[in-house]
């Protein structure tokens, strides 16, 4: 069964600093499970990316490469006919005291069934609090 994948995982591959035996262990099962993202995720990635290359922590180049080996992986966008909406997203976002954006991957995970993976301190304890289960015990 995938798990929902989050930004915070994923730009753990990219910077070495951010790097853990946990989110590498997320990246090796890919392959085998696969990975499931809202479409923010897209977003997000090239948000960190852009504000990286901006502070000169990571060239453009890099940032490119980084991008590619992402398309090779095993990560479906969700595809829904309804979109999430903002009344998806509030309640979980109030309750645990969440971004937006995290809550959208709380919600996938939530409506999906599926495990999650994510380095966000909060949205796991958020994670945790709604049954939802640690992919990877990423930590």
């Amino acid at each position: 069964m995938p798990f929902v994948l989050d930004a915070s995982t994923t730009m753990s591959w990219c910077f070495d600093d951010e790097a853990s035996p946990e989110s590498d262990f997320v990246l090796r099962q890919i392959p085998f499970i696969g990975a499931e993202v809202p479409a923010l995720w897209h977003f997000e990635n090239a948000n960190v990316l852009a504000v990286s290359i901006r502070r000169q922590r990571l060239s453009a180049e890099a940032a490119n490469v980084f991008l590619q080996r992402l398309v090779k992986l095993r990560i479906k966008v969700e595809e829904r006919i309804q979109p999430v909406t903002s009344e998806d997203l509030l309640p979980l976002a109030i309750a645990y005291q969440l971004t937006a954006y995290d809550a959208a991957y709380l919600e996938l995970a939530r409506r999906k069934n599926y495990a999650l993976a994510t380095r966000d301190k909060k949205l796991l304890v958020a994670a945790q609090k709604e049954g939802i289960k640690v992919f990877g015990s990423v930590q």
